[in-house]
């Protein structure tokens, strides 16, 4: 098999529902173009990867990534995986664009086995509990009602993404657990909001609440930050989420001391191989490698990784609307179609989820 083609055929994408992410950070987008990368080939089996950025995506096609692919095997996963970082040392790619290559490929091997892409993977689990990861509510009190409506939709747990400033957010973590007890597992994402200074101030209420994880409390180009403030406090960090290099960049958190767990994902870490690479990294060290974002590539990868706990699943809206995917028991069952099985198994607007 050979690829013939590579395209990318650009969507008009309604405007999402409107929600927030922390003070000074735009939440929901507009009406925008996004994008269906295929794959074509000589054997007429298509892949496809999806993206809200088509626009950008279609640019690079043309000018760096359709030539490099013409004529090569597309089951040589590994060696496309690797051109990708060839080019990116020419044209520094956003960090998404370099997975989406490798997650058609997935999806072209997965339709031609006629298996799901987490059995090519390796099956793990076939479902998995989905936690409510919220946007950004106006109050305590609406945050605290927000929780009670999650919780009845059979969410096992819920991620706050809160204000950003350390001692509102402290308060918000501190009466969130009072008001759920202490068997609701809860997390908080700090979406890189402080400081060193304020990310320990929120760090020791964490702590003292019983979290489960503090998720990128800075930005994550200081190793060393991270590593200073795990010394200081209790909860586990998880790092890694964004930071470019995949596997490279995710060891020196591991390395450094930094990570009581680490982000993988398709979106942030070059497609599904870079994902694998960082789940197996983190397991080689005893620590889980937790799936960012939800939507159907993270849902294959959910299925497949053994070191992570949960599928997140976002909340933006009050009255809470439970994603379609996620069942009234809170689990996620693994997809069943060929390949990755976007518009498949229950799964709609996948352009508009990843």
């Amino acid at each position: 098999m050979r690829i013939t083609d590579v395209t990318v055929e650009l969507v008009d994408l309604p405007a999402q529902p409107v929600f927030r992410w922390r003070r000074g950070l735009p939440g929901s987008e507009g009406a925008i173009v996004g994008g269906i990368l295929r794959i074509h080939t000589d054997q007429g089996l298509c892949g496809e990867a999806h993206t809200r950025r088509g626009t950008i995506l279609n640019d690079l096609v043309e000018r760096r990534i359709r030539q490099d692919l013409l004529g090569r095997d597309p089951s040589h996963r590994e060696l496309l995986w690797h051109r990708l970082w060839e080019l990116d040392r020419i044209e520094e790619f956003p960090i998404y664009v370099l997975g989406l290559v490798d997650i058609a490929l997935w999806d072209l091997a997965g339709k031609a086995a006629g298996l799901p892409v987490h059995q090519l993977l390796g099956t793990y689990r076939e479902a998995i509990p989905a936690y409510a990861s919220t946007a950004t509510f106006s109050s305590i009190e609406e945050y605290l009602d927000v929780a009670d409506q999650c919780l009845a939709s059979g969410f096992a747990a819920i991620k706050l993404h809160a204000w950003g400033d350390a001692r509102e957010d402290a308060e918000l973590c501190r009466k969130l657990r009072d008001h759920v007890g202490d068997d609701v597992c809860l997390m908080y994402d700090g979406s890189a909001a402080f400081d060193l200074a304020d990310a320990l101030y929120l760090g020791e209420a964490l702590s003292d609440a019983g979290y489960t994880w503090y998720e990128e409390p800075m930005r994550e180009f200081s190793v060393t930050a991270y590593r200073r403030l795990a010394e200081r406090v209790a909860v586990p960090l998880l790092v890694a989420e964004t930071s470019d290099g995949a596997h490279m960049n995710t060891a020196d958190f591991i390395a450094s001391g930094a990570a009581g767990s680490v982000r993988t994902s398709a979106l942030y870490k070059a497609g599904i191989t870079g994902a694998m690479r960082v789940a197996h990294l983190a397991e080689s060290f005893l620590l889980r490698a937790e799936v960012h974002g939800s939507g159907i590539v993270n849902a294959h990868l959910c299925m497949a990784i053994p070191n992570t706990t949960y599928y997140e699943s976002f909340v933006l809206t009050n009255p809470v609307v439970r994603e379609s995917s996620v069942g009234p028991d809170g689990q996620l069952r693994a997809p069943t179609a060929a390949g990755i099985g976007y518009d498949q198994d229950g799964w709609s607007g996948g352009v508009a989820r990843d």
